[in-house]
């Protein structure tokens, strides 16, 4: 779907916004793992108290993800969306000003609740302005935002703090990454007119009543496909949050590198998630050209990015040093690139209530996958390594993908309609909604 009176170019022009908002994103979010030594030295956390300051903002993002996902349904996301944006760049200005664990606490937790946001806005976009077969490509740029945000942090912590010995030096990039999310609003604004993201409510057939607001949450649970995405979110974020939390930890106190080389290291790793995310965008897009089925397509990039996240096991063993590097980068690109397939997985399914399905699948990835976060720091105070933890991290995706396979129905694919889901087609042995 496009806006009517848009230019085949308004398109990309969006999905450059949607990349520097999830971009804004995770420079908030990043900011903390990044100075996670600083802070946990000058405020004296253990471990696993910092695991437990990561958990929370993931149990955050997952009622977060609930909450917004019903408002973007209801809400004009034009306005919506910019809301949101600002409400966490203030979050994240204000966790600078922690002065103890219980305040560091207490605003990553709103952090996450308000980061949460951005997901429905943001997939509610790219399926309103993109066409079925560019969805991956538009998801892929939407995501590498993700890397560009990663990359840009560690640059930015490196240029406000380097070998400052100032205790409280770390607390200057939260105020200034946490100003720029203004910016963004005022560009969006302008871009973005009344009436582009309008979403068309289906007709009633005749005789047909008003389904009640909690109908569609029974179509979704008796669909398939849902619990498909469910298995698939569950082990994407597993792994790529466990990893985002506790690099910069694992090569500062579990390699022995010094804090700039683990920063400029981050930098780079988080440039490989970029190319990953995008490649994996061209790559369905060519496999399509080449007269593959768009769903088989996705399943088979997938499929790539899972086994180059599974060299995880693999860092895990080896010891400071170039090749350790080099297979931290393939990682990289694999824990990222199944992202841009598990969107558009979850836009098969509904347009009507994409925000809510999209906030109930972020739910239950963040909900079962923040215990590990303090499980994690619990782990590494216990044995003093971060190796065994790592050695299974990489593993997730595959497990995932497998999961998926297995659940997901095979349908001839079709455009999913403006309903709750797809219009059902009932089998015998399978009473699934058609993909």
């Amino acid at each position: 779907m496009q806006s009517a009176g848009r230019s085949s170019a308004w398109q990309w022009w969006v999905s450059g916004l949607l990349l520097l908002a999830t971009m804004i994103n995770y420079m908030d979010r990043q900011t903390l793992a990044n100075l996670a030594p600083r802070i946990t030295q000058q405020l004296d956390l253990s471990n696993t108290q910092y695991g437990m300051v990561e958990a929370t903002f993931g149990y955050a993002f997952a009622f977060g993800s609930l909450f917004f996902g019903v408002l973007a349904d209801r809400y004009s996301v034009r306005l919506l969306y910019p809301a949101i944006l600002i409400a966490w760049s203030a979050v994240g200005f204000a966790t600078g000003l922690s002065r103890g664990y219980l305040s560091l606490l207490v605003c990553r937790t709103l952090l996450g609740f308000f980061e949460a946001g951005h997901w429905p806005c943001a997939l509610i976009v790219t399926q309103a302005v993109m066409s079925r077969g560019n969805r991956v490509m538009g998801n892929s740029i939407l995501q590498s935002g993700a890397s560009l945000g990663a990359i840009l942090t560690p640059v930015v912590v490196l240029g406000l703090v380097r070998t400052n010995p100032d205790p409280d030096a770390w607390r200057l990039p939260f105020f200034v990454i946490g100003l720029i999310g203004v910016l963004w609003a005022v560009a969006w604004l302008l871009v973005i007119k009344p009436g582009d993201l309008k979403r068309e409510t289906p007709p009633l057939t005749a005789g047909e009543s008003p389904s009640l607001p909690t109908a569609w949450l029974g179509k979704i649970l008796l669909d398939r496909r849902f619990w498909a995405l469910a298995m698939m979110v569950i082990a994407i974020n597993t792994s790529w949050q466990l990893i985002r939390a506790w690099l910069p930890k694992f090569l500062q106190e579990g390699r022995g590198y010094t804090e700039s080389q683990a920063l400029l290291f981050n930098s780079a790793y988080y440039i490989f998630t970029d190319v990953g995310c995008i490649a994996a965008g061209v790559a369905t897009v060519w496999l399509v050209r080449r007269g593959f089925q768009v769903h088989r397509s996705r399943v088979l990039v997938f499929l790539g990015c899972s086994l180059l996240a599974a060299l995880c096991t693999l860092a895990a063993v080896l010891p400071q040093g170039w090749l350790l590097l080099g297979i931290l980068l393939c990682v990289a690109m694999g824990t990222l690139g199944v992202f841009p397939c598990y969107y558009s997985f979850t836009q098969e399914v509904t347009i009507s209530h994409m925000g809510r399905l999209t906030g109930l699948l972020s739910f239950i990835g963040w909900l079962a996958s923040s215990p590990t976060q303090t499980l994690f720091g619990y782990v590494v105070d216990r044995t003093g390594s971060y190796d065994p933890n790592m050695a299974i991290l990489g593993w997730a995706p595959l497990i995932g993908l497998i999961a998926f396979v297995l659940l997901w129905p095979h349908h001839p694919e079709t455009e999913p309609k403006s309903d709750a889901v797809t219009a059902p087609t009932l089998s015998p042995a399978t009473a699934t909604a058609a993909s």
